[in-house]
């Protein structure tokens, strides 16, 4: 029998045994213990949410009928919820008449049983004191339920041990989702963390509160990536996406010395490391692929590519990444290196393994939201890219909007901020837009969605050679170098002499006092 069918059926049968009278000997588990229960804590509750007026309000986000052992006491506790949600009074007679309604007096023991409840009790004073500990006994039943089904299915040869262990780790997201709540706090230790974090801004040269992504004029609009922000960066294939979290992740580890985390679900993690030597060096990607480098540009290589050594960059290329696998390696990196930021490439790529959809979009859905939850559990930001319909591509105007989000209105919902990349020398040939004016390598970051925050657009150099974002006033420095020519040509109208300037590679000089000087015979790459 298939995984799925095998637990389908384990749970009919759970279901099925829930919804009858459990005898005695039925209580007893297969190890020979008697499941966790407390019956008369039961009667307890059940007897003061009859007894006080405002009991219910209480405990109505903490019980739910099957959190109850006894069949009996279910059943009664369903009574007592319908006439909550009706706003009705909830006493003994109203009781008794809802079960008679709905046909489950008997079940629920009959009229007099009900009033034996209320008799038993004196006051609601604990009651959510009460109510926690079925709730707990409801849990650890819950458990036991789940690892005795897995438990079983562990002995079956014919069962993949991965698949079984999604299914696994699938069912305790489940039942952590369903039952573990924050209780509410009172707002003062809250405004003493909001003060700390503006004291701490404030103190801080750049004022920001949040990350600092490098890009400065992002920094200013969004005071940095923020804690427990779920930040989704969105483009059509080919505007730069992963160019773009490498150049950022680039100026956070590298430059910042802040620990990173990239989950590449489309890439291995050795294309993801020779991008970001191309950024790094700013040495062409096909080059660094072929190994055909000239003597000048080995230099280079051996001279920047020591700043990536000992980096607080850590890369995971694992494909089809569940949600679930990244929530424990997401708390492990947190844990062990103090990760301060998780990247994901790219969102449509992941999976919710262990859970039953009905659709695609149920599935995006889920882990759109359960990303969000990770955010917020971790107290960091996260950063997950995800495609666009083509919806752009059938528009004049080629600008992402919301609505081109890929599979699931979900994302845009649950996101904190919503980014797009737009580069419109893409659609054109002749590399100016519609006024005449030079577009080439300007790339548009679009904040279309900002919780906490305006919306804007950043303007930013795309250098294509190297798939490196810059800041626009520090790509125009090397604009000049990438369009209008070779290396040779620009070497030429330069002045000579022990005085002339040397002639940058991307803007930085090559470490170790590299000569610029072309080996004989050497083709240099346009800068």
């Amino acid at each position: 029998m298939a995984l799925d069918e095998m637990a389908k059926d384990h749970d009919r049968r759970v279901i099925a045994s829930m919804r009858k009278p459990r005898p005695e000997k039925e209580t007893l588990s297969e190890l020979g213990k008697k499941q966790p229960q407390d019956t008369e804590v039961e009667e307890a509750v059940l007897g003061a949410l009859m007894l006080e007026k405002d009991a219910y309000s209480v405990v109505c986000d903490i019980l739910k009928p099957e959190c109850f052992y006894e069949y009996a006491n279910q059943v009664i506790y369903e009574a007592i919820q319908s006439l909550g949600v009706k706003q009705r009074p909830i006493d003994m007679l109203t009781v008794t008449e809802e079960l008679r309604k709905q046909g489950n007096l008997e079940k629920a023991g009959g009229a007099v049983r009900i009033s034996e409840l209320t008799s038993r009790v004196s006051s609601a004073a604990n009651v959510e004191y009460h109510a926690r500990i079925i709730a707990q006994k409801y849990l650890a039943r819950e458990l036991i339920t789940y690892s005795s089904q897995i438990g079983t299915l562990a002995f079956d040869e014919t069962i993949d041990v991965y698949d079984l262990m999604q299914e696994a780790e699938g069912k305790l997201f489940e039942i952590s989702k369903n039952t573990l709540k924050r209780d509410v706090v009172q707002i003062d230790p809250v405004i003493s963390e909001a003060i700390a974090k503006i004291q701490e801004a404030s103190n801080r040269a750049d004022g920001l509160s949040g990350l600092q992504t490098g890009f400065h004029d992002l920094d200013k609009i969004t005071s940095g990536w923020q804690n427990s922000d779920l930040i989704i960066i969105a483009a059509r294939p080919a505007m730069g996406k992963t160019a773009f979290v490498l150049s950022m992740a680039k100026n956070m580890a590298v430059d910042l010395n802040e620990p990173v985390a990239i989950f590449s679900l489309e890439m291995s993690n050795l294309q993801l490391v020779n991008r970001l030597i191309s950024n790094v060096c700013e040495i062409e990607g096909e080059k660094i692929k072929s190994g055909q480098l000239s003597q000048l540009e080995w230099d280079q290589l051996m001279g920047r590519i020591k700043n990536l050594y000992s980096a607080p960059l850590y890369i995971d290329d694992t494909p089809s990444l569940s949600i679930f696998e990244l929530r424990t390696k997401a708390r492990r990196l947190v844990r062990e290196h103090h990760v301060q930021i998780i990247i994901i490439d790219y969102l449509q790529l992941m999976n919710a393994t262990g859970l039953k959809f009905g659709s695609r979009e149920q599935e995006v859905s889920t882990i759109s939201r359960s990303l969000k939850q990770l955010a917020k559990e971790l107290n960091i930001p996260i950063i997950a890219l995800s495609q666009l319909n083509r919806s752009t591509e059938q528009r004049d105007d080629k600008r992402p909007q919301l609505s081109d989000l890929r599979e699931s209105g979900a994302i845009e919902q649950d996101a904190d901020i919503v980014c797009f990349i737009h580069r419109p020398e893409y659609y054109t040939k002749s590399g100016e837009d519609a006024e005449g004016r030079d577009i080439r390598g300007k790339a548009e970051f679009i904040i279309a969605k900002h919780r906490s925050g305006a919306v804007d657009t950043v303007d930013m150099r795309f250098r294509k050679n190297f798939a490196k974002f810059e800041n626009w006033e520090e790509g125009n420095l090397n604009a000049d170098f990438e369009q209008g020519g070779t290396f040779e040509s620009k070497m030429n109208s330069m002045p000579v002499g022990d005085d002339a300037p040397m002639p940058p590679i991307g803007g930085i000089p090559p470490a170790g006092g590299a000569s610029f000087m072309p080996d004989s015979g050497e083709t240099q790459p346009p800068f």
